[in-house]
């Protein structure tokens, strides 16, 4: 029996259960999910579904976990922001600084990183499991799904069929159904393709995901995304990977303004700055990637991407000074000798 499995033809002597398969390669069943001939097999048939010559199988690994142990209490935060919590789809968080896993030098760097930067959201990628070698390291050994949520994401999506095949592999493989979906345009500037980000965002709503949706700065786009029925809009900054920081604050404002749903800033941000500017707008949080994972020290970035992001909020709270086109002094002028 000849069989294509994540690109790789491999023969085999005997016709095999997908989960006898699984066990032949040395992966572990509960940890994996399998699309054979673009169907997704259910787990709970991996003992039945028998292959057949000429199959064409994908596996892909995604591993979910629990809820933050602590939501909205983490004991060094703010004191004035304790009660102040992040809500999506109906889980709070204490933190409002959401983080990527990639482009750090290995996955220790990456775990001290996301520690120091106190999320509690982590977005992962769906990708093919390495049948060669099913024993390497994977992201789980280092950042525990017990204490991070795991947001699965399509990144390298450039279509709603393909963003909505990543998400469906990655409920199967982790249960989860609280995603980040991206549609991009192009590989050079990465923009959201926002007619496949509708289209693949309605089918993914159908199904009973709860959708967080990166897209463009766009109020009308944004707001059609809302009352379509998406779990937190999440506009660029700026072109992903950039680090040109906040490039339409009044878009953005107004996106914050007219909606009813979280509104995060995704992609752009360079430095602590940026992420102070964006909670300073009124957004409800920021996700970001490399602005930690290229910077010189990821670990001490991420701290100050904590600090900026209470800092921001904290300022948003109490309400900044009105701007004066001239001087006010700031001591009375009564009694002066």
């Amino acid at each position: 029996m000849r069989l294509t499995i994540n690109g790789e033809f491999q023969e085999f002597e005997s016709v095999l259960t997908v989960n006898e398969l699984l066990t032949r390669i040395g992966l572990d069943s509960s940890k994996v999910a399998v699309e054979r001939n673009l169907e997704i097999v259910p787990k709970s048939t991996y003992g039945d579904a028998a292959l057949e010559d000429g199959d064409k199988l994908e596996i892909v690994h995604f591993i979910g976990g629990g809820a933050p142990k602590t939501p909205c209490n983490d004991p060094g935060q703010d004191p004035s922001l304790k009660a102040d919590c992040f809500e999506v789809a109906g889980e709070k968080y204490w933190s409002r600084l959401l983080v990527g896993t990639g482009k750090y030098k290995d996955f220790e760097e990456t775990a001290k990183a996301i520690e120091a930067s106190g999320a509690e959201i982590v977005t992962v990628a769906v990708r093919r499991v390495n049948v060669s070698n099913p024993k390497e390291p994977m992201l789980t050994d280092y950042v525990d799904p017990k204490t991070y949520t795991y947001l699965p994401n399509t990144a390298g999506c450039f279509s709603a069929d393909e963003a909505v095949r990543t998400l469906r592999l990655a409920r199967e493989a982790g249960g989860w159904d609280l995603v980040k979906l991206e549609v991009l345009g192009d590989q050079k500037t990465l923009y959201p393709n926002m007619p496949e980000t509708l289209k693949a965002a309605q089918t993914l709503i159908d199904e009973g995901f709860k959708v967080m949706v990166y897209c463009a700065d766009d109020p009308i786009q944004a707001k059609i995304l809302e009352e379509m029925g998406c779990a937190a809009i999440m506009p660029l900054a700026a072109p992903i990977g950039s680090g040109l920081g906040i490039q339409n604050p009044v878009g953005i404002r107004i996106i914050i303004e007219q909606a009813n749903i979280p509104v995060l800033v995704d992609a752009g941000v360079g430095t602590a700055s940026d992420a102070a500017i964006a909670m300073e707008l009124g957004c409800d949080g920021v996700l970001m990637n490399t602005a930690i994972a290229e910077a010189k020290d990821p670990i001490k970035m991420a701290r100050a991407m904590k600090l900026a992001v209470e800092a921001g909020r904290l300022a948003y709270l109490a309400g900044r000074m009105p701007k004066k086109m001239y001087a006010d002094p700031s001591s009375p002028l009564a009694g002066l000798i």
